[in-house]
């Protein structure tokens, strides 16, 4: 909510993938966590601008999933793994976010020095070797310099832990960063 109103009749109507929504509630079930599906509710904000911009033709099944209610980082971590298969059958998991979201520093100089910090961080941790350490940190990622500074509430930054987890056995390499409303911001690749 609080978006301008022209924002509300943005249209991108890619097709759902309800045979891929059966597959991810099996592995999810089978990982111990319970399913619910939603098929009136539309794609969220967070799905469709970026992918809006990468196909503008809507013509690519798009299968949006909710973070847990929770917010638990180490069940959103789990929750990719569990997902981890998907990829194997060409499914591309993306975890859509921001790395820095204090909506109350964006466009000042309060975002600045902390967001680059916790970026660092991030990087350190996403491109680590050690895969055990990278998963407990990021798990505990509230004890990251800046971490509550940067995500006041986590819902921006769950969707890399998911995507983390799918890609559990791989390091993660930064593939985009940028200055954004005086903050850092980047982007991470699994694979």
């Amino acid at each position: 909510s609080g978006f301008p109103p022209e924002t509300y009749r943005v249209k991108w109507p890619a097709p759902g993938a309800p045979e891929l929504a059966g597959e991810v509630a099996e592995l999810l079930e089978h990982a111990g966590f319970s399913t619910a599906r939603d098929n009136q509710r539309g794609f969220d904000h967070g799905v469709f601008i970026p992918l809006k911009l990468v196909r503008p033709e809507a013509d690519i099944p798009v299968l949006q999933l909710s973070l847990r209610a929770d917010m638990d980082s180490q069940a959103h971590l789990e929750l990719g793994r569990a997902l981890a298969p998907l990829r194997e059958q060409g499914v591309l998991i993306i975890g859509s976010g921001m790395s820095y979201h204090n909506m109350r520093a964006f466009r000042t100089p309060m975002a600045t020095a902390p967001s680059a910090e916790f970026d660092a961080w991030l990087t350190d941790v996403l491109e680590t070797g050690d895969l055990e350490e990278r998963w407990v940190k990021l798990s505990r990622w509230l004890d990251a310099p800046q971490g509550r500074n940067s995500h006041p509430r986590e819902e921006h930054l769950l969707p890399l832990m998911v995507a983390a987890g799918a890609g559990h056995d791989e390091t993660g390499r930064k593939v985009f960063s940028d200055n954004v409303m005086n903050s850092t911001v980047s982007a991470f690749q699994f694979g």
